[in-house]
């Protein structure tokens, strides 16, 4: 098992950037397909970025898709995304995910593992 631990989260006005870390404990970490979810009040949890277990496969959603940027260091155990030019509606919770197959891919079934999440506030 591994436990997930986001940070990096606050308040970032319209246009502004946010640099999310997720710290895994445990050297399983370098095995795991690794993913980024958000979820907005009253909105289910969407899907945002993913990587593969080596980090040479990298997938995102439409919404993200060049203005985030998804990134992993298996020496530290740690997976970050990158926000740019954000707007309100990249408000949200952002929660990590641990993949154990390490492919990464995207479909939120795939996920084993979540974080307790970090929250987004974009200010317009």
């Amino acid at each position: 098992q591994v436990q997930l631990a986001e940070s990096g989260g606050g308040v970032v006005q319209a246009g502004g950037s946010l640099r999310l870390s997720c710290a895994a404990s445990g050297s399983r970490f370098i095995s795991y397909g690794m993913g980024w979810f958000r979820q907005a009040p009253g909105k289910g949890r969407e899907y945002v970025a993913s990587i593969n277990f080596r980090g040479s496969k990298t997938y995102y959603s439409d919404p993200v898709k060049g203005r985030f940027t998804i990134d992993r260091d298996n020496a530290k155990f740690t997976v970050d995304l990158q926000m740019t030019n954000l707007t309100p509606e990249d408000s949200a919770v952002y929660y990590c995910a641990a993949d154990i197959t390490g492919a990464g891919e995207g479909a939120e079934t795939w996920y084993d593992y979540w974080g307790q999440g970090t929250q987004v506030t974009v200010s317009s």
